[in-house]
C-alpha cells in the first residue's frame, strides 16, 4: 500500500471533484460529437452488465418467491381455519335440518298431506325491453310451437319477474312487477300479514294495504300470495326498504335492469281472465242469434232472472224480480167478480 503524506492526500482530495467533472463534460462532447460512437459505448457497457444483473437478480427472485410462498402458506392457514369453522356450523344447521325434515316427513304422513303437482317451464331469452302498451315490459323470443299461454309466471334465477300478458307466434310479453300496472297479492314472510304490492314505473314496486297494527319491516322478505288464484304462494318477490319520504317499498330479488334468459313456469293458474274471455263467460246468451232466441224453440224468457246477470245492479235486480215473482206465484188467486 502506497503511503502518501497528508499535503499529498489533501491535493488529491482537492483534484477529484474537478477531474469528474471534466471527465463528465469529456464524455457529453464526444457523444454530441460522435452519436454513433457513443450508441456503440453504451450498447457494449449494457451487454457487459446484462449477465451481471441477471446473476444478481437471480437471487432476489428467488428471494421473492420464498417470501410469497411464506404469505400464501400463512393465507392458506387462515382459509383453512376459517372453514373449519364454517363447516362447524354447517354441520349443526345440517342436524337441524335432518330433524325438521324427519318431523315435516312425519306431520305429512299423519295429515294425509297431498303434494303439489309438478310443475312444466319453459326457457326464453329476453329480445327486447321496450315498445308495447306498457312502460315496464320485455319481449321474449319463444320459437315457433311454443306453448306459452297468458297467465304464465315469469322468473329469474333469483325471483319473481312478472306475469305474461300478451302471446304471439313466436314471442310473448311479459309484465313487470315494476309497472304501474301490475298488482302482485304479497305476504310479509315474519309477520304472515297480507298486502299489494304495486309498480311505480319505477326500480322498486310500493307496498300498500296491510293489515292495521302489522306495517312492514325494514329488510323483512316479501313472497307471493294465492290470494285471488292470481300467484302461486311463497315465490320470492323481494325485501322490504323504506325511501326517504318513509314509504314502505320493495328491493326486488329478480334483476329487472339485467334480465337475460326467463323461465315461464305454468302453474295451471286462472285467477284473472282475459276480458275477451270474461265478457263471453259473463254473457254466453248474447252469442245466439236474435231470430233464434225469439223462435219457438228457443223462447225468450220472461224473467228478468233467467237472464245471465253481468253486473252487481243486474244481479240486486234479478233477485228482487225473483222474490217478486215468488210472491206472487205463492199468492191464492181471487175468485171473486
Amino acid at each position: 500500500m502506497i503511503r502518501l503524506s497528508i499535503s499529498a492526500r489533501q491535493a488529491l482530495a482537492k483534484l477529484t471533484l474537478p477531474v469528474l467533472i471534466a471527465a463528465a463534460f469529456g464524455l457529453l462532447l464526444l457523444g454530441k460529437a460522435d452519436t454513433m460512437l457513443a450508441e456503440r459505448v453504451r450498447m457494449a457497457l449494457s451487454d457487459t452488465l446484462v449477465p451481471i444483473y441477471g446473476v444478481l437478480a437471480e437471487p432476489l427472485a428467488s428471494a421473492r418467491r420464498v417470501i410469497e410462498s411464506g404469505e400464501r402458506l400463512f393465507a392458506v392457514a387462515r382459509e383453512n381455519d376459517r372453514l373449519r369453522e364454517e363447516n362447524e356450523r354447517l354441520r349443526k344447521w345440517q342436524a337441524v335440518a335432518l330433524a325438521l325434515d324427519a318431523e315435516n316427513a312425519t306431520l305429512r304422513a299423519n295429515l294425509h298431506w297431498i303434494p303439489d303437482p309438478a310443475v312444466t317451464y319453459v326457457t326464453a331469452r329476453v329480445v327486447a325491453d321496450a315498445g308495447g302498451e306498457y312502460a315496464r315490459s320485455v319481449l321474449l323470443s319463444v320459437g315457433p310451437n311454443h306453448s306459452v299461454t297468458k297467465g304464465q309466471i315469469a322468473l329469474d334465477d333469483r325471483g319473481l319477474v312478472g306475469r305474461v300478458t300478451e302471446v304471439g307466434a313466436r314471442s310473448a310479453r311479459v309484465l313487470l312487477i315494476s309497472d304501474m300496472n301490475s298488482r302482485v297479492p304479497v305476504t310479509l314472510e315474519g309477520s304472515r300479514a297480507r298486502a299489494m304490492l304495486i309498480g311505480t314505473n319505477g326500480p322498486r314496486p310500493r307496498l300498500m294495504y296491510w293489515p292495521e297494527g302489522t306495517p312492514p319491516v325494514e329488510g323483512e322478505r316479501v313472497v307471493t300470495s294465492a290470494e285471488a288464484n292470481a300467484f302461486p304462494a311463497n315465490l320470492p318477490v323481494g325485501t322490504v326498504h323504506y325511501n326517504a319520504s318513509n314509504v314502505a317499498e320493495v328491493e326486488p330479488a329478480a334483476r329487472l335492469d339485467r334480465l337475460e334468459i326467463i323461465r315461464l313456469f305454468d302453474y295451471g293458474l286462472h285467477g284473472i281472465l282475459p276480458p275477451e274471455a270474461a265478457r263471453t263467460a259473463e254473457r254466453p246468451n248474447l252469442e245466439r242469434p236474435i231470430l233464434e232466441r225469439q223462435s219457438p224453440e228457443h223462447p225468450v224468457p220472461d224473467r228478468i232472472a233467467d237472464r245471465q246477470p253481468t253486473t252487481v245492479a243486474d244481479r240486486q235486480q234479478t233477485m228482487t224480480a225473483d222474490r217478486q215473482q215468488t210472491m206472487t206465484a205463492d199468492r191464492p188467486m181471487d175468485r171473486r167478480h
